[in-house]
């Protein structure tokens, strides 16, 4: 009775260890597979030649911050008490020559950004849901200028780096 115990054990380790073998087997096909693959796609891509054109569209161009100073300060009445707001703005461009350019209509863009910031309500801009929407409201008043004055939009960005209510 002993031998045949002894007997039915053995093919059972047999077989799990042929189990874990094809599971191995299978790994290292499957990571050799996604290697070769790799390696092929990232070959032949880097062979073909791309159009100079093409490439130059897809590559973003570098940031350039520019800081509008002074910072903009605005005060507006809430229940017959004096309210005050100081932002500071920091303007996002792709294009120095562009920028420079826009420079020149300062004096039209803070004029509307402060006739903005005098109309807001402060209940709005204590939120961060009110900032957010005054800094879209700030991008698209930049943005309108540039498409106006220049025929493109220049400044992809508005951002606040100084908020403060008071």
């Amino acid at each position: 009775m002993a031998k045949s115990d002894d007997a039915a054990k053995a093919p059972a380790g047999k077989g799990k260890l042929k189990l874990i073998l094809l599971i191995v087997l299978a790994l290292v096909l499957a990571i050799g597979a996604s290697v070769g693959g790799t390696w092929y796609i990232m070959h032949s891509s880097a062979s073909k030649p791309a159009p100079a054109a093409e490439t130059a569209s897809n590559v973003k161009q570098p940031a350039i911050f520019e800081p509008m100073l002074p910072a903009f300060v605005a005060n507006f009445n809430q229940n017959g008490r004096q309210r005050y707001l100081q932002v500071s703005i920091t303007l996002l461009a792709r294009n120095q020559a562009d920028l420079d350019a826009l420079k020149v209509h300062m004096p039209v863009i803070r004029n509307n950004l402060v006739m903005l910031f005098s109309a807001q309500s402060f209940d709005n801009l204590a939120t961060p849901v009110g900032q957010e929407m005054l800094r879209q409201k700030v991008t698209a008043s930049v943005q309108e200028v540039a498409q106006k004055e220049l025929g493109k939009v220049v400044v992809e960005q508005a951002l606040f780096t100084n908020f403060v209510l008071q």
